[in-house]
């Protein structure tokens, strides 16, 4: 009953339609555990006693369960066979499960149950229901413990070949798991009692093991992998063993080493030269020898120029031209990577930097290369860019009509997207000046030529049976107190249910009451992937304050304030810095919810007066954006409060925001954020003004008054 009490009071309003205010309301409303004598609560203490390695007593609590919470049959079963398994009792086990098969919705506990009892059939010396039991559902099994447990299975009926190929299949596919030294500790044995019946690796599993440690940093383990492989293997695959060896030392950062043995080497394999001769040019490139990288790309293009590695050679040398604005140079080398290889997801960017070369310097011909831009590449992250600039040049030659078309289509297409903001500013700007108010024809037949991806502009937030189940499982979960089961259960059928976008978001408000509000924004960005196509309007207010959440609010907007910043730009700032997590530390070090580097702090704590000062308290909200806040200000002030060039100096540093505002004659600040170099730095400007809008939009005093309005209706 409190439950529900609590669902209705969250439904306010328009929200009822959808009824996922309650969803997320609901869940942080659950503050307390179940009543003694409920068998929730019979639950929590059977858990308790489980964890407490109390098994009898958990056996004791959780035997009677299952009839008196149907519901959650599948977790009594969990948790009461466990208790049994290691109480010794292991003829038992597989039976208590049964519960956990038959369970609807789909329980999440199948995987972790299929190990257990397939371990208690073995103990049983019945290996072989085990195995069946196993290969039953073995496609829901984590891996590589699946694996593992298939391995074992195999070993204990006696079939040691079939136990190889698994304990193979761990050790070669995931060299950096645990699981990897068990495996190897028991192919050593099996190797010694198999003799010469022993299934021996296959090359591409040997060189797929090597390839992994060297993806994953372990340069030297992979060299020596590497090495050893060279003589076991012939052709192609040995040339290629052999070009990563120098691929080896140049991720070790010993650059002249790679580089005089990668020219020493000598292999025929087309795909291994290529490969050979991209990483020269990579080393030519830290060396900042232009004429060696010069020579790389010409040989590619001459010798291999449909290869991958002739493509990611030009991307590179490209972006080298690019940071250093060298356009005559960057324009042939990009022309090549979207002409020669026009499907390659590389080709949109390579094009898109040509077209914004040419706007940038008012070529008679950008305009025609923004449409092409929108019309080769819709899918290009951006097209929305394009249409924006296209409509900036309609207005320059009059054109309002054309210029109200290519504004509506990024509002329609791209709903949340830093153009959308601009876009939405011109449109008000063209609707209060006079003139021609009807359709452009030219521009509207261009547009509908174009094909935009399809993409879910609304979603069905009203819960269907399977949601509604899986609802009421993780709200009886909370309720006893178990929010990690809980929590557990909501994953699951957001990654196997048809209604993630639901399921996303009571999981975010479950994790904000005791994880914080940056996991709650993770579980969103994750199960609710292209949440940001969805018209603010068409989910509820309690989604996107979850997606969009201001903690430490009050010292957020004294600061601010102290500081003449808008609040709202600033709590964008710290989503995109640190989710709003104040004990994050980052690679470089960088501390609390607006990533002070302890140095910076230190300066900023002398600049500020600010006593006793320590590294340590960059972790306190409140010390962490009083820096934070007086920082950013003095970087506005130090690019003439342009506060794209501020953004870009926060993310890149000072110097750098200084070179790139030479750049350009930037009518607008969009001009100038295009012209960054840097990817993560153009994407962190954009993102961080895009999210100040939706902050804005959702706490700014209209929708505050709307929302006390709708409280007074009530």
């Amino acid at each position: 009953m409190r439950m529900q009490r609590c669902l209705a009071r969250g439904i306010r309003g328009p929200w009822r339609r959808a009824g996922l205010a309650a969803v997320a309301i609901a869940t942080v409303g659950v503050v307390s555990y179940a009543a003694a004598g409920d068998p929730l609560a019979d639950l929590k203490a059977g858990v308790t006693a489980f964890e407490s390695q109390r098994y009898a007593a958990a056996i004791a609590l959780l035997q009677p369960l299952g009839k008196r919470l149907p519901k959650l049959a599948d977790y009594v079963a969990w948790f009461h066979a466990s208790s049994e398994f290691e109480s010794g009792n292991s003829s038992a086990v597989p039976k208590l499960l049964e519960p956990v098969w038959n369970q609807a919705p789909a329980s999440p506990l199948v995987a972790r149950s299929v190990i257990l009892a397939a371990k208690a059939w073995e103990q049983a010396d019945k290996a072989g229901e085990a195995l069946k039991l196993l290969r039953k559902y073995y496609g829901t099994l984590p891996q590589p413990q699946g694996d593992l447990a298939m391995a074992t299975a195999f070993a204990a009926t006696g079939d040691t070949v079939s136990a190889v190929v698994y304990y193979q299949g761990i050790y070669y596919g995931f060299p950096n798991a645990s699981e990897a030294a068990q495996a190897s500790a028991e192919l050593t044995k099996l190797r010694a009692q198999l003799g010469d019946n022993y299934p021996p690796a296959m090359p591409d599993a040997m060189l797929g093991r090597a390839l992994k440690l060297l993806e994953s940093g372990n340069t030297a383990r992979a060299k020596q992998e590497l090495e050893a492989l060279v003589p076991q293997l012939g052709g192609t695959e040995r040339e290629l063993v052999q070009v990563r060896i120098g691929i080896a030392d140049y991720n070790a950062k010993d650059t002249l080493r790679a580089q005089r043995y990668l020219n020493a080497l000598e292999v025929s394999a087309p795909e291994a030269d290529a490969e050979r001769i991209y990483y020269l040019l990579q080393c030519a490139r830290r060396l900042n020898n232009q004429d060696e990288v010069k020579e790389a790309l010409d040989r590619l293009g001459r010798q291999y120029p449909n290869s991958k590695w002739r493509l990611e050679a030009l991307v590179a040398a490209g972006n080298h031209y690019l940071v250093e604005n060298q356009m005559d140079a960057y324009e042939p080398i990009y022309r090549a990577c979207y002409e020669s290889f026009p499907n390659d997801s590389q080709a949109a960017g390579c094009h898109w930097k040509v077209v914004w070369g040419h706007y940038l310097r008012r070529r008679e011909d950008a305009a025609d290369l923004l449409r092409a831009h929108v019309r080769l590449f819709p899918a290009s992250q951006q097209a929305s860019d394009a249409l924006y600039f296209l409509g900036r040049l309609a207005e320059a030659s009059h054109d309002t009509a054309g210029a109200r078309a290519y504004y509506t289509e990024i509002t329609t297409e791209y709903p949340n997207y830093y153009y959308t903001v601009l876009a939405r500013e011109r449109l008000a700007d063209l609707n209060a000046t006079p003139g021609p108010a009807g359709p452009s024809a030219a521009v509207n037949q261009f547009l509908r030529s174009v094909a935009f991806p399809p993409r879910a502009r609304t979603m069905n937030f009203e819960p269907n049976a399977t949601t509604k189940a899986r609802l009421e499982r993780s709200r009886m979960l909370t309720t006893a107190g178990l929010d990690d089961w809980a929590e557990g259960e909501l994953r699951f059928g957001a990654q196997t249910d048809d209604q993630p976008y639901i399921l996303a978001t009571e999981l975010a408000a479950l994790s904000s009451r005791h994880a914080g509000p940056d996991q709650a924004m993770r579980y969103i960005k994750h199960y609710a992937g292209g949440y940001l196509y969805l018209p603010v309007e068409s989910a509820p207010l309690d989604f996107w304050k979850l997606a969009f959440p201001i903690p430490y609010r009050t010292d957020l907007e004294r600061y601010s304030k102290q500081n003449g910043l808008d609040p709202f730009l600033m709590a964008a700032l710290i989503r995109q810095e640190s989710e709003f997590n104040p004990k994050v530390v980052s690679r470089s070090n960088a501390r609390g919810l607006t990533q002070i580097m302890p140095s910076t702090g230190r300066e900023l704590s002398r600049r500020l007066k600010v006593t006793q000062y320590s590294t340590a308290k960059l972790f306190q909200p409140g010390l962490n954006l009083q820096l934070g806040t007086f920082y950013l200000k003095s970087i506005a002030d130090s690019v003439g409060g342009r506060w794209e060039a501020a953004l870009a100096a926060y993310n890149a540093g000072l110097s750098r925001a200084r070179v790139w505002s030479s750049w350009g004659e930037f009518r607008e600040p969009a001009e100038f954020i295009e012209t960054v170099p840097f990817t993560e730095t153009r994407d962190y400007i954009q993102t961080v003004l895009r999210n100040a809008d939706m902050y804005r939009r959702l706490y700014g005093p209209t929708q505050e008054a709307r929302a006390v309005s709708l409280r007074t209706a009530k």
